[in-house]
Parts: C-alpha cells; sequence; structure tokens
C-alpha cells in the first residue's frame, strides 16, 4: 500500500490545508497513515497551548551555541538532513515574517540559507531581538522538530520492515504414494511422508464417504502384523506422531482404512489406500 507523503500528513496535522476525498479514503483504510496524523495533530496542539503564552526573554548565548553544534554534528547523516529539510519547510509555512537585515538580508534570503547544507554561525546581527514574535516562532518550530522527528521514525519503520523468519523445511526421510486398494475409486489417491522428528503427514484426495472414519496404520508386508498411528478428520493433510522406536524398514506399507464406530480397535479390513514407504 502506497503511504501518504510524510510531509503531507504535516501540513494537515497544522491545518494547512484540508485532505481531498483519495486522502479521506486512504487515511479511513491505512491504520498506519491514521496513527501518524493522531501523533502529528498532538504535537500540533501541544504546540499550541505555547501561543498564550507572555513575552519571553531572548534565549541565552549557548542555546545558539548548542544549536549551532547540533547543526554541525547532523552534517552527512541523511536521515537527520531529512529531518532538517523538514523543519525549514514547515517553519516557513508558520512562523512570522522577519524583518529586513541591516546588510540587506530579507526573510526569503533567510529561508534559502537555512534550508542550505552550509552551517553560517549564527551571529549578533543574524539574531534581532525577538519579543512577543520568539514564542509564536518557538512554538511553530517545536511543532515542526518534534513532527519531522516522529516522521524519520515511521518512515525507517517502512522502509526496514521486520520480516519474519521463514519456517525451516523438515527433512523427509522416507516417502510413499498412496494408491486406491481393492474396490476403492480409482480417482482416490495420496501421499506418505516420513519427516525427521518423528512424524507422518499425510495428503490424501478423493477417499469415498464412509459412514464411520479413516484410520491410518503401518503394516509389515512380511508377518501383516499391523499398528495404528491415528486418525484423519475431514482435512485432506494430517501430520501423525509416529512411535519413537517404530522401525520403517519392517512396517514399511502405509494403510488408509475405512472404520466403524463399533469399539472395535482392530483393522476392520476394509482398505482404501496403500503405498509402500522407500528412502
Amino acid at each position: 500500500m502506497q503511504h501518504l507523503e510524510h510531509e503531507r500528513l504535516v501540513f494537515l496535522a497544522l491545518g494547512e490545508s484540508e485532505a481531498d476525498d483519495g486522502e479521506h479514503t486512504h487515511l479511513d483504510t491505512c491504520a498506519h497513515c491514521r496513527t501518524e496524523l493522531t501523533t502529528l495533530r498532538q504535537v500540533a496542539g501541544l504546540g499550541a497551548e505555547t501561543q498564550g503564552l507572555g513575552d519571553l526573554p531572548d534565549p541565552p548565548e549557548h542555546i545558539w551555541q548548542g544549536i549551532e553544534a547540533e547543526i554541525r554534528a547532523a552534517e552527512g547523516d541523511v536521515v537527520q538532513a531529512r529531518t532538517v529539510g523538514a523543519v525549514a519547510a514547515l517553519t516557513r509555512a508558520g512562523r512570522p515574517q522577519v524583518p529586513a537585515q541591516a546588510h540587506g538580508t530579507t526573510a526569503e534570503d533567510a529561508d534559502d540559507s537555512a534550508a542550505s547544507s552550509t552551517v553560517t554561525r549564527l551571529d549578533a546581527t543574524r539574531r534581532p531581538r525577538r519579543s512577543r514574535g520568539w514564542s509564536r516562532w518557538a512554538a511553530t518550530a517545536v511543532t515542526a522538530v518534534a513532527a519531522a522527528a516522529i516522521g524519520v521514525v515511521g518512515t525507517v519503520s517502512v522502509l526496514e520492515p521486520t520480516e519474519p523468519t521463514p519456517a525451516k523445511t523438515p527433512t523427509v526421510l522416507a516417502s510413499a504414494p498412496l494408491a486406491a486398494f481393492g474396490s476403492t475409486p480409482k480417482s482416490a489417491q495420496g501421499d506418505a511422508r516420513v519427516l525427521q522428528g518423528g512424524q507422518l503427514h499425510l495428503h490424501v484426495a478423493n477417499l469415498p464417504r464412509v459412514p464411520g472414519y479413516y484410520e491410518v496404520w503401518l503394516i509389515n508386508p512380511t508377518t501383516m502384523e499391523m499398528f495404528s498411528i491415528g486418525t484423519l478428520g475431514g482435512d485432506a493433510d494430517a501430520l501423525l506422531p509416529l512411535p519413537p522406536n517404530v522401525d520403517l524398514k519392517s512396517y514399511s506399507v502405509v494403510d488408509v482404512s475405512a472404520e466403524q464406530y463399533d469399539n472395535n480397535t482392530r483393522h476392520s479390513g476394509d482398505s482404501l489406500l496403500r503405498g509402500t514407504l522407500t528412502g
């Protein structure tokens, strides 16, 4: 499924635009995008709550030094570069216009400079005094940074999904094709496989309907001794446990019989399928 762009979800969360019909339909069916939008709206709400704050003093010098150090540390990092780009785009949309500086730099130039990868020292000429405008800009910036960080985490999780480890295919120690036996319709068939770990996998098809049930046996073709290893249900496949000490060289014939609910544990004599194990 193609998810909505993270930047688009940020603008929807900030209320910059309304979702169109296609986006509404996608959000109704995509839990991932819906959850991300809800989280972004919560972050945007936290930022909006700061709009009522009074005048704040200009941030101290060490704050700007810390910001500059963080930006320098992020150079060359693809994930953080994506975050900085998102912050630049959102702060352009949400912050108030910065008056032109004494040396001629306009608000548009300041945006272009912030979007470039070169880090320019934030000296005193680039930091005009802020009063009420500072609190509004800070709220928008905090919202943008948090939203972009959430987007990076979501993008990484989408690009690097956790894939389940494929189940290991069990080793087949012996197998036998099962063919119709006696008066059973020739369309009845199946196969048996002895799996490593002491299990017999059976697949059957087109067995005739019987008033009782189907039972699976291992038979010694030399002595005709036999024992039951289980019954088949209504499914075409069954996995039955084998006795730990079974001698499959002697008890090499797999037999599927039709049995009655008569409280008799012996073979009914009505065999439907048979096959000899090899391997």
